[in-house]
């Protein structure tokens, strides 16, 4: 059987396919790459929040899933949204690579005063160890963000290091420890999405790493509970059952934070809900400031 894979044709999506492509073939499967454009790659000239966050990557790739197009997609899973569509299933989640955040700079880090980034969490958790700096929001594929940089637009920019490593890239700059920048929920891990086919399910169910699947799905659950989507800074990170969640307000001045083991979904859930009780002013002053409509 060949499986027909969607993926973005951005070098990183082909990256991270290709590597699911690689794990396919060593089991005996054949795989298709079906390159497809999504509203996100071609509307870059604003930020994300107004065109819908991070989900405007995925649905074109559902629609193709639920009509037959392509079997599967390879996903960042940090891309996908909350609340999905019937008739698909996350078939497979790949081991977790690195869920930190890179600070990429030109000059030495504690120099660094322009910073480039679409993400109002960065930017929030910047603003927060440092006031005195000045975002200015910054898209498009890795290449594009680098070239930026090294034109001087920037004097560094914010990148996924799990990014950079499936790239082969090297950049000066210095990594963030996930404890204190809490990651963006489901950061450094690859999804694959299909139809909910049990054939197809139980083919692609190879590749799934246990605990990154509940790591993330802890995640998952404390991000349903928040809401706020990319609208509202909020880092949420789980590993091996630790969970630290976070929600600050648009320019870093506060903060609400939980860290706390998790056994359970249902745990993560309630966590999820307390922290949203406690920072429901934080992700309405989000909403409110952005424009963005409830």
């Amino acid at each position: 059987m060949s499986v027909r894979i969607g993926t973005r044709g951005s070098k990183l999506a082909l990256a991270q396919t290709a590597t699911v492509c690689r794990k396919l073939s060593l089991l005996g499967i054949d795989a298709e790459q079906v390159i497809m454009s999504t509203q996100g790659d071609t509307t870059t000239g604003v930020p994300l929040h107004e065109i819908g966050g991070q989900g405007v990557f995925v649905r074109a790739l559902d629609d193709a899933i639920l009509t037959g197009t392509i079997d599967c997609a390879v996903h960042s899973m940090k891309d996908i949204p909350a609340f999905r569509p019937s008739g698909l299933f996350t078939a497979a989640i790949l081991k977790r690579d690195s869920p930190a955040d890179y600070f990429a700079c030109t000059g030495s880090p504690d120099t660094a005063r322009v910073i480039g980034t679409s993400s109002t969490r960065r930017k929030a958790q910047l603003l927060r160890y440092n006031p005195e700096v000045i975002i200015r929001d910054l898209r498009g594929n890795v290449d594009t963000r680098i070239r930026k940089m090294a034109s001087g637009e920037y004097d560094a920019i914010m990148l996924a290091e799990a990014g950079l490593t499936r790239l082969g890239i090297s950049l000066q700059g210095v990594r963030f420890s996930p404890d204190t920048f809490v990651p963006a929920p489901n950061q450094g891990t690859i999804a694959v999405v299909s139809r909910a086919d049990p054939s197809l399910m139980e083919e692609l169910s190879i590749l799934d790493h246990p605990q990154t699947r509940t790591d993330v799905a802890i995640e998952r659950g404390v991000m349903e509970q928040l809401g706020g989507g990319c609208f509202t800074p909020l880092g949420i990170y789980c590993r091996d059952g630790h969970l630290i969640a976070e929600v600050l307000s648009l320019d870093g001045s506060r903060t609400e934070r939980i860290e706390t083991d998790i056994k359970s979904i249902e745990q993560a859930r309630e966590q999820g809900r307390q922290l949203h009780a406690r920072a429901r002013d934080l992700i309405e002053d989000a909403y409110t400031k952005l424009g963005i409509k409830k």
